[in-house]
């Protein structure tokens, strides 16, 4: 075995979308996946745009400003179409190469660097079909390959099985608040909760912290406030921005769990009143429901900035179930985000064998050079 050129094993393919069969469009991230396009397309028509096949190949040849990788996806899943300007391709002869196999090796951090090394351009630089056809790799027996992809596959077949898991917990979350909706009586959140206004004055609370729209606390980018006049978010306490102009039709709120910490003076901080009858990881759970965003974007006013502020807050109506019943449900988002989190886990931990697999193929190539 030997390293061989890949121009030899693969083709372009320019299969357009004339009779606009395919709808489903996407783009290509330097992660090596297809990723929904965020490309406004209004009034655009999408004649002219290239088919990717289940099979084939897509890859962008602009890598400037792409931190040093190239974007590059195997379509896995149903056909789809993506801009006139990506190239497609496939493998000619899949008894001779797999296309899961070249693309374990366009997974390697070696190609990215062999990527952009080999582009060139001025304002722009690219790397054509030309230097990707030069792209040497090692192509074992078909035989080799499959056992490769094989395990590669079943590690990743594992991992989607678990995070289908993940689906299914989600699924029971928003279905019980839906149920609770319709069953339970709603009621006034300004009956169970209180604003907080305690001033960081002697400075004595040192970690500042923002909120992000993902419903965490978070270390800002700068820190501009006067820590003095921060206010100080206590743990059992939530905290939020109330602007919500340009901030992804979310609102940026957060329940304070770990020590306490100090946060702009214009974000609000509340804490709840009767902990006996509205448990706060409860009330957070509320808080990152898609239908509690869209309410605090429709509620806030302002003419230059808009805002979401307590008396808002406290005019939101929701079902406020048994304690029982709200520990319950608690219980299992627990689980979901503790799935979620080995989830990840997961990933991180399959992501890095593809380049271990294929430095094993390297490696059986020189021992049977060596053998010669």
């Amino acid at each position: 075995m030997s390293y061989k050129r890949i121009g030899d094993y693969i083709r372009q393919v320019d299969k357009r979308n004339s009779d606009l069969s395919v709808t489903l469009l996407r783009g290509v991230s330097t992660t090596k996946k297809l990723i929904e396009s965020v490309a406004n397309i209004s009034g655009v028509t999408l004649h002219s745009y290239k088919v990717v096949d289940k099979g084939q190949f897509v890859y962008v040849s602009d890598t400037s400003r792409r931190g040093d990788k190239i974007a590059i996806a195997l379509n896995d899943e149903e056909p789809c179409i993506v801009s006139s300007i990506y190239t497609v391709f496939e493998v000619i002869d899949e008894n001779e190469l797999i296309p899961e196999y070249l693309f374990m090796w366009f997974n390697r951090a070696e190609f990215d660097r062999f990527a952009r090394f080999n582009s060139w351009g001025s304002a722009r630089e690219t790397f054509d079909w030309a230097d990707l056809c030069d792209v040497k790799i090692p192509i074992p027996d078909i035989n080799e390959q499959r056992k490769v992809v094989a395990l590669y596959n079943g590690l990743l077949t594992n991992q989607k099985t678990y995070e289908k898991s993940l689906a299914d917990l989600q699924l029971i979350c928003d279905s019980f608040f839906d149920k609770l909706k319709k069953e339970e009586e709603l009621k006034l959140l300004g009956s169970y909760i209180k604003s907080i206004d305690t001033r960081n004055k002697d400075g004595s609370v040192k970690l500042f912290q923002g909120v992000s729209n993902n419903k965490h606390f978070m270390t800002p980018k700068q820190i501009g406030a006067n820590i003095y006049s921060a206010k100080v978010v206590k743990p059992g306490q939530f905290a939020y921005n109330k602007a919500t102009t340009r901030n992804g039709e979310k609102i940026s709120i957060a329940y304070r769990t770990g020590e306490a910490c100090a946060v702009s003076s214009a974000y609000q901080v509340f804490e709840i009143t009767k902990k006996d009858k509205l448990l706060p990881e409860f009330l957070l759970l509320w808080f990152t429901r898609k239908e509690f965003d869209r309410y605090a974007i429709f509620m806030s006013e302002g003419s230059a900035h808009e805002f979401f502020d307590f008396d808002k807050m406290c005019n939101v109506k929701l079902p406020i179930p048994d304690i029982k019943v709200q520990e319950a449900i608690v219980s299992i988002y627990h689980t979901l985000e503790t799935r979620k989190r080995i989830n990840e886990q997961l990933k991180n931990t399959i992501k890095p064998l593809c380049p271990v697999l294929m430095k094993g193929v390297v490696e059986s190539m020189k021992l049977e050079i060596v053998e010669k």
